[in-house]
């Protein structure tokens, strides 16, 4: 590999994205049976042996995705590190807390989501076409699984689906029993449970949602800070996320110290780098390792913006207050 070759961004475009519609535990539960899951960069938490990975090699974090139709909703779950999202496609509800009625917010697209780590979460397509959010979930190991709700465990055991104390799922309806040695995953008890917080809209919202055109206007003359130090959301999860439109897009190339993933949200993007360029659409996502000079500017008019993601040297975790 040349040197050249070597500083080139890889690019996973969302027309190539790779689904996997047996990801999660609650896979044949009923009005969850139609997601997709995307795994973008890293391994990130999937639980089946089927689910793609395009970038393997982590800079920092995890990149992935989530598609539904209208209608469905992914099942009440926790992450051991930070999970961030913002709506690409469509109207999602958020809802939050041990029987998911603590809580909800709805974001359009463009909207972003900090999710409070170690709160029991979902969410649901509201929106009348095939709706897609993307996910930055903390740390390079993605914290090691996902912690579902007792009543998810229970409701997937009903359609088939066993998941074992080893994170792995086993459809005992095609015949697939838990190896010698592994039991099923346990459910959490009471006391366990008691531990989750439960947060109220108002606790939320306006401290980890940021709404999109907001973030237009305060990208007006340089990108907006929307996580990190003194950034417009609460907690540092592990790395940084900036906004940028067309009126705060960097003039020139810049290198920076960081593994960086940009992820346009409307427009087109030029990337260039010494020895090549290339067009970033909407969905698509591009890492440029550390150290690469390079430059990302709007390549067409119109409205265009774009969440740029850095790796950082915080925990992969939440610090719940400034």
């Amino acid at each position: 590999m040349t040197e050249t070759q070597s500083a080139a961004p890889r690019i996973v475009r969302y027309g190539e994205l790779v689904p996997c519609k047996t990801a999660f535990i609650d896979a044949h539960t009923p009005g969850s049976d139609q997601k997709e899951n995307f795994t973008i960069i890293g391994g990130g938490v999937s639980e089946s042996p089927d689910q793609h990975v395009h970038i393997r090699d982590t800079p920092g974090f995890n990149i992935g995705a989530a598609g539904q139709p209208p209608k469905c909703r992914n099942s009440l779950h926790s992450h051991r590190t930070a999970e961030v999202f913002f709506v690409l496609k469509g109207r999602w509800r958020f809802f939050w807390g041990r029987w998911g009625d603590a809580g909800e917010v709805v974001l359009e697209e463009g909207d972003i989501f900090n999710i409070p780590t170690g709160i029991f979460r979902g969410f649901e397509n509201i929106g009348t076409d095939y709706g897609m959010i993307m996910a930055i979930l903390g740390g390079d190991d993605a914290g090691g699984g996902v912690i579902w709700a007792p009543q998810v465990i229970e409701d997937a055991q009903a359609h088939g689906l066993v998941l074992g104390e080893n994170g792995s799922l086993y459809d005992t309806k095609k015949g697939a029993i838990l190896p010698d040695g592994i039991g099923p995953m346990p459910v959490l008890s009471d006391d366990e449970l008691r531990a989750f917080p439960e947060p109220t809209t108002l606790d939320v919202v306006p401290h980890y949602v940021a709404r999109y055109w907001d973030l237009m206007a305060l990208s007006d003359k340089q990108p907006a800070s929307v996580i990190g130090a003194d950034a417009l959301l609460r907690d540092k999860p592990g790395f940084d996320v900036d906004f940028l439109s067309r009126s705060s897009a960097p003039a020139g190339q810049y290198t920076v110290d960081q593994n960086e993933v940009l992820m346009p949200m409307r427009g087109h993007w030029k990337v260039t780098w010494d020895g090549g360029h290339d067009v970033l659409n909407p969905g698509d996502t591009c890492l440029f390792p550390a150290g690469v000079a390079h430059s990302v500017e709007p390549s067409m008019t119109g409205e265009a913006s774009l969440y740029r993601v850095r790796s950082n040297d915080d925990p992969a975790g939440p610090t719940l207050a400034r």
